[in-house]
């Protein structure tokens, strides 16, 4: 079985390919750089496909860069609301499988009911927008086929690897000793890169083992389309900031500065953020009997993992 990841060198892409190293150990993964798949060049992903030949595409990267993608649209649409429609083309030419990373931002934060599958969009920046197009561009393609292919939307990324919310929050409770200001109206699911790579790892062997006839054509009959994949509970920006200060103080001994919650006004960026990214996940464990662990649980996975390196020369002066 040949896997092709886009996106590799990401938080994402980078856990999926981890995973499946280790859980497939006879599929050859096809892990591309950006000279050999260029999201921002379409002939670049066609020739990428058609060499790969894969039987499932796990569609990672994408131009994450929120408040950049205000001033960069162009290579924001190139990457999030192109590529993944070019992707899925390529896909149904081959008769591949295909699963998409898509986002909570294609909605318009308004609310506190935790957003289903079917609720209308409104992005409310053109990083949301983007990915939403990307989104339909996938369904287009391959919605009107027997192949498997899945949207997945999540919200608030983070690994123990990358530029991520708790590296920084980590960096500056360890390092810094004046009261941290953190957001505390926007609330949604914080979602480890490890448990979205678990939980396409479950989507693919599922459409495996439901190949009727050695090709993947009808082998997630009644399931293909978008769903929301987030971590279980929610918090704010302040609060998960919270969890990673508790770590500090109860793992570590440490005595962090304290955390000031702040409202997004008082924090203004280039693209406007969504007050409610809560995202609910149940259509995913109906279908594929998949739920994410509690974020806090996650969040402490990926601290320790974290510690063993970034917190070192604190440690070690502390000695």
């Amino acid at each position: 079985m040949r896997v092709l990841i886009t996106g590799a060198s990401g938080q994402v892409g980078a856990a999926v390919a981890r995973l499946f190293a280790d859980q497939l150990p006879d599929a050859t993964l096809l892990l591309p750089t950006r000279a050999e798949l260029d999201l921002l060049q379409p002939d670049s992903i066609r020739a990428a496909v058609a060499a790969a030949e894969p039987r499932w595409i796990v569609s990672c990267g994408a131009y994450t860069a929120v408040d950049a993608a205000e001033s960069h649209r162009e290579a924001a649409h190139a990457a999030n609301a192109v590529a993944p429609g070019i992707l899925a083309e390529q896909a149904a030419r081959c008769g591949a499988g295909m699963i998409h990373f898509s986002t909570d931002y294609v909605f318009d934060g308004s609310g506190e009911r935790p957003w289903v599958e079917t609720d209308p969009t409104g992005p409310p920046n053109v990083y949301g927008s983007t990915k939403l197009l990307g989104e339909e561009a996938v369904t287009a393609a391959l919605g009107s086929t027997a192949l498997p292919w899945v949207v997945l939307r999540t919200s608030w990324v983070y690994s123990g690897g990358g530029k991520n919310f708790v590296r920084t929050m980590l960096r500056l409770l360890s390092t810094q000793r004046e009261a941290l200001r953190t957001v505390g109206d926007q609330h949604g699911a914080p979602t480890a890169a490890a448990d979205l790579a678990a939980a396409a790892l479950t989507i693919v062997r599922e459409g495996e083992a439901g190949s009727p006839d050695g090709t993947l054509r009808g082998a997630l009959l009644g399931r293909t389309g978008v769903y929301h994949c987030a971590g279980t509970g929610e918090t704010t920006w302040a609060g998960l900031a919270e969890a990673v200060r508790d770590y500090l103080r109860l793992q570590h001994g440490l005595e962090p500065p304290a955390i000031t919650p702040i409202n997004t006004e008082d924090y203004p960026t280039p693209a406007r953020r969504p007050l409610n990214s809560r995202l609910n996940c149940d259509k995913l464990h109906s279908a594929f009997g998949v739920r994410l662990p509690h974020w806090r649980i996650s969040v402490a996975d990926a601290l320790r993992e974290l510690a063993a390196t970034d917190l070192q020369p604190t440690l070690t002066g502390r000695a």
